[in-house]
Parts: C-alpha cells; sequence; structure tokens
C-alpha cells in the first residue's frame, strides 16, 4: 500500500509499504480521510518526543474511514462501516483512565504518534482500542474530510467544555487557526452574545469573520483592550480562549477577562520557554476562574461525533484543500503557509 512514512526530521516520504496484518480483537480500516495538525508538523520537523532519533512510523491520528477487515473477538462493527478513529487510548485502569480523561493517562497510546497512523492506504487499529471504544461510526451523509475534523473538534469542546460558557456572554479568542475558528463556530452554536477575535495575520482574519465572528481586531494595529471594552459595555470579556501559543496573549488575558471571567490557555507554549509572566493580583481581586486543556477524550470524541452527525455545527468550511497521498510533501507545505486552515489527505 501507498504510505507517507517519516524517517527523520523534514524527512517525509511516500513510498510502498507492507499492507498492516490484524491480529485478535483488531481491525484494518481503508483510510478515506486523514487531516493534518499542528502535532502531525511538530513530528515532521522532527520535534515531538514519541519520535526519538531513528525512528520510522506513519504519523496521521485525524483519520476517517471504511472498516475493511474484524479480527476475531470483535463485536459491535461490520465490515463496510464508517467510522471516526479517536486516536488516544489509554491504559484503561489508571485514574485518569477510569474517570474518562484517558488523554492525561502517563501510558497512553495513539495511532499516528505511538504506532503507525492514517496518513496511508489502510491503518491497523489495536485491539486496545477497539476494546475500549475507539472506533465511533460517522454517518454516510457527513463528507469524510469534515469528519476527519472531528479530533481537533474535540479538543476545541474540551477547552469549551471547561469554561461553562453561557448564552448571552461575551467571548474573546485569541488566534484564529484552525482551532481559533472551530472555537468561534462552537461558541456561537452555545449561545455566545458576541465571539470577538484577535487575529494580526490579514488572510485568517477575513476567514474568522466568514466563520462567523462579530468583530475580528488586529492587536498589531489596533488597541485590543479598548475595542474590547467597547464591545463588552465596559466589562471586559467573559470568557478568553487563548488559541495561539504566544506569551503575551497569555499574559494579556488577565487583563482582558471581566470580573469573574473565566480564561483557556488552550495553545501549549514552547517547550524551551514554558514560563510567563503572571499577574495574581490580577486573579485574585477579579476573581478569576484560569483553566487549561490538552488533547481529547474518547468521550469528547464520542460527543462530538453527536454534534457533527446531526449537523449541529458545520465544518466544511474550516476544510481549505484537499490533497491526494501521493503528494502528501505538498500537503504538509500547504498545512504551515500560515493562510490554510485544516488540509485533509485523501488516500
Amino acid at each position: 500500500m501507498l504510505a507517507a512514512v517519516y524517517h527523520g526530521p523534514n524527512d517525509l516520504r511516500v513510498e510502498q509499504v507492507d499492507l498492516p496484518k490484524i491480529g485478535p480483537g483488531e481491525m484494518l480500516v481503508k483510510v478515506i480521510s486523514a487531516s493534518i495538525c499542528g502535532t502531525d508538523l511538530r513530528i515532521y520537523h522532527g520535534n515531538h518526543r514519541m519520535y526519538p532519533e531513528g525512528t520510522v512510523r506513519i504519523p496521521g491520528h485525524e483519520v476517517v474511514g471504511t472498516i475493511v477487515e474484524l479480527g476475531s473477538n470483535v463485536e459491535g462493527y461490520q465490515v463496510g462501516q464508517r467510522v471516526f478513529c479517536a486516536p488516544n487510548t489509554g491504559c484503561g485502569h489508571c485514574q485518569q483512565c477510569i474517570t474518562g480523561n484517558n488523554n492525561l493517562c502517563s501510558q497512553y497510546d495513539a495511532i499516528g504518534v505511538t504506532s503507525d497512523g492514517g496518513f496511508a492506504d489502510y491503518v491497523r487499529i489495536p485491539a486496545n482500542s477497539v476494546r475500549q471504544g475507539n472506533i465511533i461510526p460517522i454517518s454516510f451523509t457527513v463528507d469524510p474530510a469534515v469528519a476527519a475534523l472531528m479530533e481537533p473538534f474535540a479538543c476545541v469542546l474540551r477547552g469549551q467544555n471547561a469554561l461553562h460558557i453561557q448564552p448571552g456572554e461575551v467571548v474573546l479568542i485569541i488566534g484564529a487557526g484552525p482551532i481559533g475558528v472551530m472555537h468561534i463556530k462552537l461558541a456561537k452554536a452555545r449561545g455566545a452574545g458576541k465571539v470577538i477575535v484577535s487575529e494580526p495575520i490579514a488572510d485568517r482574519a477575513e476567514q474568522a469573520k466568514r466563520m462567523g465572528a462579530d468583530k475580528v481586531i488586529n492587536p498589531t494595529t489596533d488597541d485590543l483592550k479598548k475595542a474590547l471594552l467597547e464591545e463588552s459595555n465596559s466589562r471586559g470579556a467573559d470568557v478568553i480562549i487563548v488559541a495561539a501559543p504566544v506569551h503575551a496573549a497569555q499574559e494579556a488575558a488577565l487583563d482582558l477577562a471581566a470580573i469573574s471571567g473565566r480564561i483557556n490557555y488552550f495553545g501549549g507554549l514552547p517547550k524551551d520557554r514554558p514560563t510567563i509572566n503572571f499577574d495574581s493580583n490580577l486573579v485574585h481581586y477579579k476573581e478569576l476562574v484560569i483553566t487549561a486543556t490538552t488533547a481529547c477524550s474518547t468521550a469528547d470524541c464520542w460527543q462530538v461525533a453527536q454534534i457533527v452527525n446531526s449537523g449541529l455545527v458545520d465544518l466544511s468550511d474550516v476544510v481549505s484543500q484537499r490533497f491526494p497521498l501521493s503528494q502528501a510533501v505538498q500537503a504538509f507545505a500547504a498545512a504551515e503557509d500560515r493562510k490554510s486552515l485544516k488540509i485533509v489527505l485523501e488516500p
């Protein structure tokens, strides 16, 4: 089969590899769509801890496909069924796993991260993933490229679940990349009264407007705090989502938040500079709630599947370009152009 294989930093090769063989409890999925995310870009550049020197592996963890083979002892699935593959599988018995937070398991596995993933014609789903419910049915009425976005959308859902957005509230989203625009869509669906976006890149600012932002502000040319106060009756933002790995943005959120505001540090900072200047007096006197979320659990993915299958949130315009698997290297370049949103490979 054809696959895009990581051979080292900046060395992604499209080549023929052996078709995966499945064992008891496993399944083989023919990939229809697999989208590229920031984690894949870090992998590509050799900056992911699960890809140490010498690793040769197929990335790709945002995967939708069709079941073509079931191993022995697999129940509840049928050949020909369209499915989304929730990537993160925990050990199943630690405190995080049994409370539904398998994304925080210290011994997690993930297709495309610790095992071969979906940038290929076929992907093998390990028995532990099948057993723990990581394979989620998808309606045939949903565009597979859109369904492939369910993993990042589940991360967005997890972030907003921690914020408890209430109808009518003012939501500030800092950063209008793929994650930021999905935050716009979900905040609107939750009843946010006004969604304001801070984004300095002109193309992304225009995309944010098309995605439903009520106001988009360029923080490099305009006074973000002044504009926010004008849009919020001088209160500030009830909810702030920092969807960009920027130190200054995380620091500024404390000042931009309304009294009793909630903040989510959604984007992690570079590991070589992980600290910020944190004004704890602002947190204390404004009674702010600071949260952070990372990745998504299998439960988050099931909830997102219900949202996507129902059509409550339309993610179709988040898909910027589609590439055949044979053009995977070009697809990765497009994913880094800072203009496109989500890039999807279609084997």
